[in-house]
This record gives structure tokens, C-alpha cells and sequence, in this order.
């Protein structure tokens, strides 16, 4: 019995192996035909794909990066800026503090300093630098850092253009600076990789990547002036000035705008001025101080000129739609007013305000231009003279002070004081239409100090004029005399809003 029950173990382990290598030969054979199958390419002439490097994109990257950062700079500022003292209570005037604070004897600082960080990109290995003009604006002092180093060089603005929000600064490094490449904006393409460099929080050398979202983005409000690059590179405060890259190491874009989300910090969505804008710009900036532009002297809205049912109940099929003429400029030296369509100038069709702006912003000062334009639905022409646009619109936009004016401005009535223009009155909060002078200083002990006004304070009337330059301040200032009211409609930021108030008082005598 025991060897029998031997033997059956032995044949059961036999019939076992048996098994297994049948098996092996048949998943033999299989594999096999399995292999021959894929031998044989039943289309020959297709090519197998591959699979790029994920490297090959980041080394890109990185070779644009390091072209360009040497000629990406911190840019760092300071402001004095002159809190309002008070020597008395005075119950009341507007509280800008807590109520439960004391209002007696406020015992703060004199005078301190605001900082403030930006980007820039060096376009000449002289030292010239272009930025934004909101990153130096109001600075009392500005200084470069360059790539790589801790030394920072003084700088000094060579000029500046308030409707692109460009400016030119110059340092003097005692050697010749790494340049940036300029490319054209044109070129570029919605859906191209992009590179935002600069110092996004004070952190310089900030690399950021993206792709172009859309081209042609009107500015804030609608300025005739600003086309944005929209793009997803993430810019952030400090990024302002810095450079807007292609893969080619070409800068095609000035960083300027964001989106903020509820934290300040970027929301995905930045702007950037066009290269083709910022080449203008900064050649007449280094000429001349200034951006030097032609104006006829009308006003018009895109959204109404542009409007087919308001054109056509003019009689006209294109043109912008005159609703306003400046007093004493070219327009209405040629006759032109309100309600006429301009159809064309010096034979080149208008059929938007773009083309009535750009045609005109680029004719040399002093030229007589032939305007065409619908009356009553018929035909007309006439000639009007090109005009600097500063000048015509000064009303509105300013003219540079002289050093006597900005002197006066600030002694007479103790506060100094600068034009809001409507880009700024957007970035403000301020209503479209609400441009006037926001006060930067304040003296301690002066009329404007007793009167109440504070720093950062918004003037939008002076004695019920409304007041969009310092030289219309000026105006209304030189006819007061001692013991006049003095009454202002102001605008001041109080927590999240702005809210409206008038200051008066009596002048000494």
C-alpha cells in the first residue's frame, strides 16, 4: 500500500510537468505569431511619431531669460509725503480717523517717506532706461538697481507721457550697460509664448511665462492712446516697466496693467503696452522731454461715432461724428461744430476714431490739414491747422508748470498740487469724468492745512469752476484777495470709497 501510494504521487508530479510544458509551447508559438504580426506593416509609408523633450521647452526659456535679464532693473522711489498736523479741535471739519481717536495734538511725524518699487528694461548702454510714468511719478527720489549687483545708481527722469503711462530715466553707470533687444509688436501673434520679466514685490529677476491672450485691448478708461497686449504671464505689482518678451529674446512689451484679484496679487490677466507704441514714444521723449502729438481740437466717444443708426441719421456711412469742439483750437478756427461727421483728412478715409486720432497725433505741429466732413448731410471741406495737442487741450490735460507756477501753487494757499488725468482717474476710482488735481503736499500751519485739505485729497472745483490744471488753479487763485471765501469740491478716499465734500473758509486779511 505505501509503495502504491508512492507511485501515484510520482505519476500525478509527472502528469504535472507534463502539463506545465505544453503550456509553455503553446504561449510559444503564440507569442510568436504574435511578434511576426507586428513584423509586418501594413502601411508602409507611414511615419511613427515621436514624443519632443519637455526639455527642449524649458532650455528655451532659460536662453531667453538670461539674454534679457542683464538689462532688467529694479527701480526704487521715495516720496515725502507731509501729514496734516492739528494744533486745535476742530469739531466741524471732516474726520479722515477713527472718531474715537483724539483729535487734539496729532503727533505724527513731520514728514516721512513712501516707498514704492517698479521695473524697468535698459534700451541704451548709455543709461537710458524706459518704464512706466506711474513708477516714478511724484518722485523725490529714484534709484536703479542693476542685475546682479547691490549698488544702486541715482537716476533722473529724462521725460515723460501721461496717455501711454511711459517714461525715459537715466543712471550713469561709468560704463556701458547691457541692452536690451526691441522687437516688433506687430509680429506677434495670439497663442505665441511670452516671457514677463522684472521685480514682482521688490523679488527682482522675477521670470514668468505665458501665452499672448489678445491683441489691441483698449486702455482704462478708453484711451486714445494705449493698445494692450493682453497676456496670462503672471505680472504682479513691481512687474510695471518691465519687459513683455518673445521666445526670440525681443522685448514687444512695457508691463503696465493688471487685474487684481481681491488680495491685490495678479488675477491672470496683464497688460502690456506695444514695443511699436513704446519706440515712438521714447524717441520723442529723449528729443524733446515730452510726447509731442497734433490735435485739431474736437472730442467724440467711439462708442457714438462708430454707432451705424447715429451715422446714418447724419446722412454719413463712416466718419466720427464731431460732439464736441474745443474752444479757440483748430476746429473751430475752420468752422467746424458739434454734429458735423469728419469723413476724411488729406484725402485718407475715416472711418473710426482710431483713424481720425492716429492720422492727426502724427502730422507735424503748424500743418493745414484738409478736413472733410458732412453738414446736413451734404458735403463740405475745410482746412484747419495742426495744433499741439497739449496745448489745445490744456484745459483738460495740462501743461508742464514752470518752476514759478509749481512755487505759487504751493506757498500761496500751502498745498501742492498735480493734474489727474483720466487714465489716472480710472486707476483712482474716480468717476470718467472726474479729472481735476490731487493734492500731493500739504504745509503744516497754511490755509489748506486749517482749511482741512489732506494729502491725496482729489480738487474737482475751486469757488464752483471745475479745475483740470494747475494753470487754471492759478487763474481763479490770482483773483482772490485778502478775506475772499475760498470753497473747494473735493473727492477723498475714505476706507473703499470716495466720498464728496466742500471746504471753505475765509481768506486773512
Amino acid at each position: 500500500m505505501e509503495t502504491q501510494g508512492r507511485t501515484g504521487k510520482w505519476e500525478t508530479r509527472l502528469g504535472v510537468v507534463v502539463t506545465l510544458a505544453v503550456g509553455i509551447l503553446v504561449g510559444t508559438l503564440i507569442s510568436n505569431g504574435v511578434r511576426a504580426a507586428r513584423d509586418t506593416n501594413p502601411v508602409p509609408a507611414a511615419q511613427p511619431l515621436s514624443i519632443p523633450s519637455p526639455v527642449e521647452l524649458s532650455s528655451v526659456f532659460s536662453k531667453v531669460a538670461k539674454e534679457v535679464e542683464p538689462a532688467v532693473v529694479n527701480i526704487s522711489t521715495e516720496s515725502i509725503i507731509v501729514p496734516r498736523r492739528r494744533s486745535r479741535p476742530r469739531p466741524n471739519a471732516p474726520e479722515p480717523f477713527d472718531p474715537f481717536e483724539r483729535p487734539f495734538d496729532f503727533e505724527g511725524p513731520e514728514r516721512f517717506r513712501e516707498r514704492n518699487l517698479g521695473s524697468g528694461v535698459i534700451v541704451d548702454a548709455n543709461g537710458y532706461i524706459l518704464t512706466n510714468y506711474h513708477v516714478v511719478q511724484r518722485a523725490d527720489k529714484i534709484e536703479v538697481q542693476l542685475a546682479g549687483e547691490t549698488k544702486r545708481y541715482p537716476a533722473a527722469v529724462v521725460g515723460y507721457d501721461r496717455e501711454t503711462d511711459l517714461a525715459v530715466v537715466k543712471i550713469d553707470a561709468g560704463r556701458k550697460l547691457a541692452v536690451a533687444k526691441l522687437g516688433n509688436s506687430d509680429a506677434a501673434q495670439v497663442g505665441d509664448w511670452v516671457l514677463a520679466i522684472g521685480s514682482p514685490f521688490g523679488l527682482e529677476a522675477t521670470v514668468t511665462a505665458g501665452i499672448i491672450s489678445y491683441k489691441g485691448r483698449p486702455g482704462f478708461p478708453q484711451n486714445q492712446f494705449q493698445r494692450f497686449i493682453q497676456t496670462d504671464a503672471a505680472i504682479n505689482r513691481g512687474n510695471s516697466g518691465g519687459p513683455l518678451v518673445n521666445l526670440a529674446g525681443e522685448v514687444i512689451g512695457i508691463n503696465t496693467a493688471i487685474v487684481a484679484d481681491g488680495g491685490g496679487g495678479s488675477a491672470g490677466i496683464g497688460f502690456a503696452l506695444p514695443s511699436n507704441i513704446a519706440v515712438e514714444v521714447y524717441n520723442e521723449l529723449v528729443k524733446h522731454g515730452r510726447m509731442v502729438r497734433g490735435s485739431i481740437g474736437i472730442s467724440f466717444r467711439g462708442s457714438v461715432s462708430e454707432n451705424e443708426a447715429i451715422l446714418r441719421s447724419f446722412g454719413a456711412d463712416h466718419g466720427v461724428v464731431v460732439e464736441s469742439v474745443e474752444p479757440g483750437g483748430p476746429a473751430e478756427k475752420a468752422g467746424l461744430r458739434r454734429g458735423d461727421v469728419i469723413t476724411a483728412i488729406d484725402d485718407t478715409p475715416v472711418r473710426t476714431g482710431d483713424d481720425l486720432v492716429n492720422k492727426v497725433a502724427a502730422m507735424p505741429i503748424g500743418k493745414a490739414a484738409t478736413v472733410r466732413y458732412l453738414r446736413d448731410k451734404k458735403p463740405q471741406e475745410a482746412t484747419a491747422v495742426i495744433e499741439d495737442r497739449y496745448k489745445v487741450f490744456a484745459a483738460q490735460f495740462g501743461e508742464e508748470p514752470s518752476a514759478e507756477e509749481s512755487s505759487e501753487a504751493s506757498s500761496s494757499l500751502g498745498m501742492t498740487l498735480e493734474e489727474v488725468t483720466p487714465a489716472q482717474a480710472s486707476q483712482y476710482g474716480l468717476e470718467q469724468d472726474e479729472n481735476g488735481l490731487i493734492v500731493t503736499d500739504v504745509e503744516p500751519g497754511s490755509f489748506a492745512d486749517e482749511l482741512g485739505v489732506l494729502p491725496r485729497d482729489v480738487i474737482l472745483e475751486f469757488n464752483q469752476q471745475p479745475v483740470r490744471s494747475r494753470r487754471a488753479f492759478l487763474a481763479i487763485q490770482a483773483e482772490l484777495e485778502p478775506g475772499s471765501d475760498v470753497v473747494f469740491w473735493l473727492k477723498r478716499r475714505v476706507e473703499n470709497r470716495w466720498v464728496g465734500l466742500y471746504l471753505g473758509d475765509r481768506l486773512p486779511r
